[in-house]
């Protein structure tokens, strides 16, 4: 089956899945941040490399997806405000993006 991209070997979906928490090999790298960022989060959870990896993921997929809406778009043409107001709608149960809470 060919995808947004014409690529037949994986599909935009299952792409972006793969960056789903779970439980994977891993690997260690050295990472460098701000001394409050860490403060922060130590705060916030005993498993820091758990809370970077899942922000990563989330980083990623946002970016898969990004990416795959933009390939799409060039195909396609742009979304009508029609088919932005019933993505929102089905996303966020809205189709005012005003009338929701910011998701981080």
């Amino acid at each position: 089956m060919l995808w947004w991209d014409g690529s037949p070997d994986i599909r935009p979906c299952e792409r972006i899945l793969k960056y789903a928490p779970s439980v994977a090999d891993t690997t260690r790298i050295t990472v460098t941040l701000p001394v409050e960022q860490v403060e922060e989060l130590k705060k916030l959870t005993d498993n820091v490399s758990g809370y970077v990896a899942e922000a990563v993921a989330r980083q990623i997929r946002r970016h898969l997806i990004a990416e795959d809406l933009r390939r799409y778009q060039e195909r396609e043409g742009a979304f009508t405000e029609e088919e932005m107001a019933e993505a929102r709608a089905k996303i966020f149960g809205v189709a005012d993006p005003g009338a929701r809470a910011d998701i981080a």
